[in-house]
């Protein structure tokens, strides 16, 4: 019998020994594939390909050595910052292009301006979206007043929060993440901002300036894109705000962005605007980091604010930090390996309007 014991256990072990190797054949074949497949990416197919590649993985906290492993410093030097034409001046948000109009909320369905359904009253329209690379999630939140910076400013420095723990703090229904943070090699704890911040009209971190990518809020509901300075923020009497500092702007006074300020990679994406026809807050979340959907560029994310009659819109933070949160739960699939991210801002709906009308 022990002889028997023997035997069995040798042939457990080396069915082990064997699992192990053909498991170790498997992910060198897969390291060697995409080797290859950047390999190609990088000098086998066209220069869009190539920049398309460089741009994508530089948007990422983790893995921005990819491209380094081809390419030399210098040429993805050129590619992320190619010469430009000289920047076009400071250019003012024009609030007239907004008209609030607050649809009252009931229990009957409520057409909107572009004849999207808020089938069940609420306030909020939920639209699905899927494009050739990705798919995402259009929320209209048609009073414009529900919707603030959710921080917790005591906080700041200290921890992140995630977006759901945001709206239960506010005791609201809906949320998105908002401005970048500090994230050395995507370890960052979500406590430290990246640009200003803005709460219910009090300034935090104004140290941190507005970087290319601030926006706010005003008294009168208004959301303003592109600011020169913290100052200009005051000015303009921005209440709820947060910025991505490289931003981009993606849609300003009706227009899309200059096509050299949207060039990028695909990624997981989220994104704020306002419609001019009745001035509801438009929260769009877009996936990425998957084999079926890699993500969207900053072009397609402002085409899609277009689409949605946008007058206004901002590119926040993105990547694995993307998150919308309504009724309960998370309506996106998270791109972090790690779980949900914890956050210094987000921009979430409150239950009710605090508009007077």
């Amino acid at each position: 019998m022990a002889n028997v014991r023997k035997t069995r256990s040798d042939g457990v072990g080396a069915l082990l020994l064997k699992g192990l190797c053909v498991l170790l054949v498997t992910v060198l074949v897969l390291v060697v594939f995409l080797y290859f497949v950047m390999l190609d990416l990088c000098w086998g197919h066209t220069e869009i390909s190539r920049n398309l590649f460089v741009r994508t993985v530089d948007e990422t906290s983790a893995v921005k050595f990819l491209a380094r492993i081809y390419l030399s410093p210098e040429e993805i030097e050129a590619i992320l910052h190619p010469p430009v034409p000289e920047a076009p001046s400071f250019v003012e948000t024009d609030t007239s292009l907004v008209e609030i109009n607050i649809p009252a909320q009931g229990s009957e369905a409520y057409v909107d301006p572009l004849g999207y359904v808020d089938e069940d009253g609420d306030g909020i329209i939920l639209v699905p979206l899927r494009g050739g690379n990705y798919i995402g999630y259009m929320m209209i939140v048609l009073d414009p007043s529900r919707v603030i910076m959710g921080c917790i400013p005591e906080s700041l420095g200290g921890r992140g929060y995630k977006v759901e723990e945001y709206v239960a703090a506010f005791d609201a229904v809906a949320g998105i993440n908002g401005g970048g943070f500090y994230d050395p090699g995507g370890g960052g704890d979500g406590s430290l901002p990246d640009t200003l911040l803005v709460r219910d009209g009090k300034y935090y971190c104004e140290d941190l300036g507005v970087g290319q990518g601030f926006v706010g809020i005003d008294d009168k509901y208004i959301l303003h894109v592109g600011f020169r300075s913290v100052q200009d923020a005051k000015d303009a009497n921005i209440q709820e705000g947060c910025g991505f500092k490289p931003g981009p702007i993606l849609v300003q006074n009706g227009e899309i962005a200059p096509e050299e300020t949207l060039a990028s990679g695909r990624n997981p994406r989220t994104a704020i605007g306002q419609r001019g026809a009745d001035g509801a807050i438009l929260l769009l979340v877009i996936e990425g980091r998957q084999p079926s959907r890699l993500g969207a560029t900053y072009l397609e994310e402002a085409e899609v604010m277009l689409r949605f009659g946008a007058v206004n819109a901002c590119n926040l933070d993105g990547g694995s930090s993307s998150m919308m949160w309504y009724n309960g739960e998370y309506i996106n699939n998270t791109a972090s390996i790690i779980g949900i991210r914890p956050l210094p801002s987000s921009f979430i709906v409150l239950k009710e309007g605090r508009a007077d009308s």
